[in-house]
């Protein structure tokens, strides 16, 4: 059984929280520039198969170079580089640039780090792991705080479409840091996101040719609050900064820091996607909604400090969660 990092020793704090911090922004900008290129005619799948490919294509030699002569490790971890590709990267993807097609981007994403919450379900139910009480009032307040955030008890029109594919990347976003913190698996960091970025690519190009996924595009200029930009400004940023840079700082300071910590730090994703969702889309909560926001990253921290160390098998018993991501 793989171990997964828990524990963070001194040197990897030091080095893995810049690198955390790095990711979370890089992550949280992905959702501003993409609400833009649906905006301006873009397909979500469209959007979501640039930035993925552009990505596949920085790290393919950097992750060619690190297998060199350790092409067994790939063999020997397809399973997880498919699972990684398909989950965490493609599917996680997806459904938030679904979600922020038709709401705002910080909200979608708040939504999305109710992961942990649905993780504490899953193993309570699964695996008979009762949360403790400090995680079960963890989940209260963020729940209190969701309701708050979507404006249900004002009578505001809830986009339940928008709320599901949300819900949907929270399940990738699980994912992404379960895999992410396998620490023996031998895949070195670049190889691990260029390897899953490249297949995740395949299948979304397979999805659009075969009319699965729909694809529409434009080449006209994007339009954002401080003016407007060429197409390609927004998906060099995303391919390239919020992609193939945000995940190798995650999947790397994730193994120095454990799953543990690195989703404390990884909060730090909400606050990046609301500053970017105001800067580039003038998107900001109200009031009631901002309050809302707080209380549910005051009930994910609640209930990753009730969370216990580890369960019996050796393995910390919840998954962390990340933003699109």
């Amino acid at each position: 059984m793989s171990h997964i990092a828990n524990d963070a020793t001194v040197p990897g704090v030091r080095i893995g929280l810049p690198l955390a911090i790095g990711a979370a922004f890089a992550f949280g900008m992905s959702g501003g520039w993409a609400r833009g290129l649906i905006d301006a005619g873009w397909t979500p799948g469209a959007a979501v198969t640039a930035r993925v490919w552009i990505a596949a294509l920085v790290l393919l030699i950097p992750t060619i170079v690190s297998l060199r002569g350790r092409w067994g490790v790939l063999r020997k971890n397809a399973a997880l580089v498919a699972a990684y590709g398909l989950l965490a990267v493609t599917a996680t993807q997806l459904c938030y640039f679904q979600a922020v097609a038709v709401m705002d981007v910080g909200l979608a994403l708040l939504i999305e780090y109710t992961a942990p919450i649905a993780v504490i379900l899953w193993l309570w139910l699964r695996r008979g792991e009762r949360p403790t009480r400090r995680s079960v009032i963890g989940a209260a307040i963020a729940f209190v705080g969701l309701v708050l955030m979507l404006d249900i008890v004002t009578g505001a029109e809830v986009n339940v479409a928008g709320i599901l594919w949300a819900l949907a990347a929270m399940v990738g976003a699980a994912t992404y840091f379960l895999l992410s913190a396998k620490a023996d698996t031998g895949m070195p960091p670049i190889a691990l996101a260029g390897g899953g970025l490249l297949l995740g690519a395949v299948a979304l190009t397979v999805a659009g040719l075969v009319g699965i996924l729909p694809m529409a595009w434009t080449t006209d200029d994007i339009a954002y609050r401080f003016g407007t930009v060429p197409w390609f400004v927004p998906v060099l940023a995303i391919g390239l900064i919020a992609t193939a840079l945000a995940y190798v700082l995650g999947i790397a300071s994730t193994r120095m820091l454990g799953s543990r910590l690195a989703s404390f730090i990884a909060l730090s994703e909400v606050v990046a996607s609301l500053l970017f969702g105001w800067l580039l889309l003038g998107q900001s909560p109200d009031l009631l909604q901002a309050l809302g926001a707080a209380l549910v990253l005051v009930g994910v921290v609640v209930v990753k400090l009730g969370e216990p160390r580890s369960t019996a098998l050796g393995e910390p018993e919840m998954v962390s969660s990340r933003a699109t991501m």
